[in-house]
Formats: C-alpha cells, structure tokens, sequence
C-alpha cells in the first residue's frame, strides 16, 4: 500500500510542477509598441526637425501623405508642408487625436508617447527648420 501512495504522491507532483511549468511559459500578447519595446529614453532637450521630427514622419506619415498624390491632398514631405500643418494646428490635432481632427496615423496605433512629446516640443518652439 506504501508503495501505491508513493506512486500517486509523485504522479501529483510531476503534474503540479508541469502545469506551473506550462503556465510561467505561457506569454500575454499586447500591441501597444510602448509595452513591447519600452525606449529607456526619449530625448525631448534637443529636438530638431531633421533630427526629431523627420524621422517620426518618415516611419508614419509620408507613406500617405507623400509622393504624386498624398492623401488629403495634405503632404508632409517638405519643411514647408509640414510648417503649415503645424502652424494651423491640424498636425498636432491629428497625431494627438484631439477631437475634431482626423486621428492619424490613420487605422494605426497612435504615435508613441515620445514620437508625440518631440513633435510637440518642436511645435511649441515655432517649428522651426533646424
């Protein structure tokens, strides 16, 4: 009898221990980039347009709002495209999904929350092209 209750004592932990095993394996899936590549930093002291603002709009903006017929006719591909949409206040309404404005990227996730924090630095310091 000692022998059977070894047997089953054992058998119960071998699956306890599996079934923590399976679960501290198990993942949670998110698809906020912030979560998935948390930025250790984000650098709003020196922003620039070619520097900061550029890069922000090549990886998210200019694949619609570039070339021979950007959509909205809104393109964002000069300095002074993309002057005009922030002194009007529709860039920062937008990327901020403020409402009454077009939230962009559109059917996208929003900007970081470093993306937005130099675009509106920049904005704040009279967009400058620097």
């Amino acid at each position: 009898m000692k022998k059977t209750s070894n047997s089953i004592i054992f058998i119960w932990i071998a699956a306890c221990i599996s079934f923590v095993v399976i679960v501290s394996n198990s993942s949670c899936y998110y698809d906020k980039e912030e979560i998935l590549y948390p930025q250790t930093a984000c650098d709003t002291v020196t922003v620039t347009y070619s520097g900061s603002v550029v890069p922000v709009l090549l990886s998210n903006c200019t694949s619609c709002h570039g070339g021979s017929a950007p959509s909205g006719g809104i393109s964002l591909t000069t300095y002074a495209a993309v002057k005009a949409q922030a002194d009007n206040g529709k860039l920062w309404g937008s990327v901020s999904h403020t409402a009454g404005f077009s939230p962009m990227p559109k059917n996208a996730s929003k900007l970081t929350t470093c993306s937005l924090a130099k675009i509106k630095k920049w904005i704040d310091a009279g967009a400058p092209n620097n």
